[in-house]
Parts: structure tokens; sequence; C-alpha cells
């Protein structure tokens, strides 16, 4: 740990879980920080966003703002001369794309991505004391690098990743508090066994200048199995500062489940006895952990914490609150279905190109929609999610099972790979109203995620705030500020 972050830290009981791309945004993660618990920004896919939040003409000024912060002005001159467009872009106008993922550095890409999760981060943190995090996933792992240095450089107190096995982050950590350059050891498809690629990034070179060291943000696992939890506290190379143990029901991507999967009557995974976490050997490795996951009640906090747990995180009550970054109307349809109990929220153990089950919610007029999905150009133009491979020359491509399956297939990829693979980069964009316009009049449709345990609804207002959320689960009244009176907490030493 760095020397800039203390060891206690009181935890909060609620962690407000990092959901799609931008539903977690900054207003989210603010109005939560500031009832005294743990707001987080989604950290995916932030330069798409931002790029478009420009392109759209940034109309209340808050991005360009958080820029205006920004530590090498240059930088931020230069995000804003490639994207803003006073006024917006006209309605039917395609979005600029941005610089897609790749493995060699990229100045552009880089500057982009520093400066999208700085500012995100900034406006989340901005006009108050409480503590923001962000979340990133293990699987987008040639983004990390310069997501995390960005949102180090705003303030970030927490970092927390999940869909894959994140050991080289407490590590990343370490070294982007002292500005140090880093190698991140990044999985290719056909890689022999002794080759070793990286994505690299070098903080005083991109940003021309050396700053003082940063604070080191805590780090949180989020896991499915307190096997994982084990192995990764095993070292102090590889151990976070706590863990979210999440359970198969939580929004999003979940774990496969262990061994062979099997697909029950709905053609969703099964998971069995071994899937679920021993909270018991997890609270016996000595690290603070939330529980999330169908935890998202008063009784499944006071379970979460008779359990041996520092809280519970919810994501799905966030989700459906005034300040998610759901567009208004994606969010009021899918609290109304979730309320008159007409919404389905399937596992789709296909939908994602990560390979992970992905949680799709049946909305009319989205991807969830057979027909629509069947009827969507396949196409991959913002690969978030497209991974690299060794083609046949020994140079590194690119593919994603959710593009082109012709094209996918040339690149050397299976075609059972392809079987029911949803767009996820532009489906989760167009949930938050930034969906590609293209030239022939085609819009890219929505594709909405949320968690399968609703109960919450029943206690919670018609249309309701974070700090409404907080005041439910805490069981206590918001105070006149909007704030939710802290619960009371122990001072933990953190690992």
């Amino acid at each position: 740990m760095s020397e800039a972050a203390s060891p206690h830290q009181v935890l909060p009981a609620i962690v407000q879980g990092g959901m799609g791309v931008g539903v977690s945004g900054w207003r989210l993660a603010r109005a939560v920080a500031r009832t005294g618990q743990l707001g987080v920004v989604s950290g995916v896919a932030l330069d798409i966003t931002l790029s478009r939040r420009l392109q759209q003409g940034d109309p209340d000024g808050h991005m360009r703002r958080a820029l205006s912060h920004f530590p090498v002005p240059e930088i931020a001159e230069r995000v804003l001369a490639r994207y803003f467009v006073s006024g917006g872009i006209d309605a039917d106008a395609p979005y600029r794309p941005v610089p897609r993922l790749g493995v060699r550095p990229h100045q552009a890409r880089a500057e982009l991505a520093v400066a999208a999760n700085f500012a995100e981060v900034f406006l989340a943190k901005e006009g108050h004391g409480g503590q923001v995090g962000v979340n990133y996933l293990e699987k987008i792992q040639m983004a990390t690098p310069a997501a995390v240095y960005g949102a180090m450089l705003a303030g970030v107190d927490y970092v927390l990743m999940g869909a894959g096995i994140p050991t080289k982050i407490p590590w990343l950590l370490d070294a982007l508090a002292a500005h140090r350059p880093v190698e991140l050891p990044v999985t290719v498809a056909g890689a022999g066994a002794d080759d070793r690629h990286v994505v690299t990034f070098d903080p005083p070179a991109m940003l021309g200048a050396t700053l003082p060291p940063l604070p080191r943000p805590r780090f949180l696992a989020i896991v499915s199995s307190d096997v994982l939890a084990a192995y990764l506290a095993r070292a102090p190379l590889t151990r976070p500062d706590g863990f979210v143990l999440e359970t198969s029901v939580a929004g999003g991507h979940s774990a496969p489940p262990r061994g062979r999967m099997r697909l029950g009557e709905t053609g969703e995974p099964v998971y069995g006895p071994r899937d679920w976490a021993d909270t018991g050997k997890t609270a016996a490795l000595g690290l603070p952990f939330w529980l999330a996951g169908g935890y998202g009640t008063p009784a499944g906090l006071a379970a979460a914490l008779s359990a041996g747990a520092a809280g519970i995180q919810a994501g799905s009550a966030f989700a459906l609150c005034r300040e998610s970054g759901l567009d208004a109307e994606l969010r009021l349809r899918l609290l109304r279905q979730a309320r008159n109990g007409s919404l389905l929220v399937r596992n789709d153990p296909y939908a994602s190109p990560t390979g992970f089950p992905f949680k799709v919610a049946a909305v009319p007029g989205t991807l969830s929609d057979p027909g629509l999905h069947a009827d969507r150009p396949r196409l991959c133009d913002l690969g978030h999610l497209r991974t690299p491979y060794v083609k046949p020359d020994a140079t590194i491509g690119y593919r994603c099972p959710a593009e082109p399956i012709d094209i996918y297939l040339r690149k050397g990829g299976a075609v059972e790979d392809t079987v029911g693979r949803r767009c996820l980069c532009n489906g989760l964009a167009a949930a938050i109203g930034f969906g590609q316009r293209r030239p022939d009049g085609y819009r890219e449709p929505p594709l909405l995620t949320l968690g399968q345990d609703l109960a919450f609804l029943d206690d919670l207002p018609d249309d309701y705030a974070a700090a409404d959320v907080v005041a439910y689960l805490l069981g206590t009244p918001p105070d006149e500020a909007g704030r939710s009176p802290a619960r009371e907490h122990r001072d933990v030493r953190l690992g």
C-alpha cells in the first residue's frame, strides 16, 4: 500500500454497485456518496461516453468543467478539440469513433481514457466529503492501466474489479500511485506458454510532466467463491483490501457454474452447492467483505452483517432510481414492468461475448427481443470486448464473437462461440442514450440488464431517489440534506 493511503478506514455498510456502461454514472455515485455510503461509477467504456457527451454539445457543461481541472491542461484541450461540438451534432449524424483498444501504445487513445475516467470520478466527488469508487472488468485488460490512472488522478477512493481473476491490480495501484511505468499482462488466444504479451502505460511520458505521488485507492476484488478469495489473499502481491462476494442472481455478468455448464428448463445455467461461497471461510481470511446478489433489502443487510460481512453491495435498486444513468424513458419502462410483475430477467449463458453468463432484462424494443436481435446487422465497431489472438503471421489481431460470423471464422474463431451473442458495447451505450446513428438511418437498439431479485420495490416509492434506497436499506429516514444517517461502524484495518 502506498504511504499516501491511510491504513484505517471506516467501512461503508452499503456499496452501490458499478453497473453497465454509464448506468452507474457520476450523478448516481455522487448521490450515494453524499449519504455516507460508497458511491461507485462504472469505469467501463468511459472513453465512449465522454466522447459522445462532448459530441452532443455537453449542454450542461459538466464535462468541460471537469476537464478544466485536469492536471495537464494540454491533454484536456486535445480531447476537447477532437470531440467537442458546440451545440451538438445533428440528430441524424453518426458519432465520431474513438480509437479501439489494442496492445500497442496509442497516445490519443490513452489520453481519452485517462481524461474520461478523471472527469467521471471528479464529478462524482465534487462538493462533498463522501467516498467514491470505480468499477472495472478484468476481461477488458487492454483498457485497465490508463483507465485506473485517470480515476486515481481524480482521487478515487476504491477500485473494484470483477469478471476475471485480478491478480495484478494491487501491484498496479502501487505503481500508478508513484507514477511508475507499468506493464499489465494480456491474455492472447493462440499464444505459446512462453510467450508474453503486455499492455504498457507510462504516466510521465503521457503527461509530459511529473506529479506528486497519488493516494493509493483501496482495492476490492469481486469474486463468486471463497476459493478464489483465498487464492487472491494468499500473497501480498495479489491480496486485495477486501472482497465483494457475489451470487449468481446479481445483475450484469456472473461467474459460470463450477464444472461443466448445465442448462435448466429455461435455458439458464444451473448453479449448485459448489457455487455458493462459504462466508465463514471468507471471514477467516481477515479481510472485510460485502455480500452481493439478492441482499438488497434490510433483511439482506442484517443477514450479511450476521455472517461477518461489512455490509452489502446493491445494484438493481440504484439502477432504477432517479439518478440512474439509464435513458429516462427506458428506466421508467423497466420500473413499470418490474412493479407489475411482467419483467423477466434471464441469466443468458450466450448473450455476452465474454463467455460469462449475462442478465438480460426482457423489455420490448430492446435486444432482448430475438427478432430484433436477428435483424440487427452484426458488427463490432466499438470493440471493448474484442480479444487479441495470434495471427498466422505471428502478429496480433483482434476478434469478437458478436462481429460478423464470416469475419470471426476467418480470424480463427469457432462458429459455436458466435451463437446468441449480443453486441454489449453498442447495446449498453444505447441504454443510456448514446446509441450510434448510422448513415443509412439505422439506430442501435438498447440492451438492458438488471438483477433477478426485485423484492426491494415493494418498500420503495413509485419513483424514488438514491437516498431513498440507502434509507430503506439502513432502516433510517433521510435527513434534511438528503443524506442518510450513517450506521455505526467499527474502525477496521484494511489489508
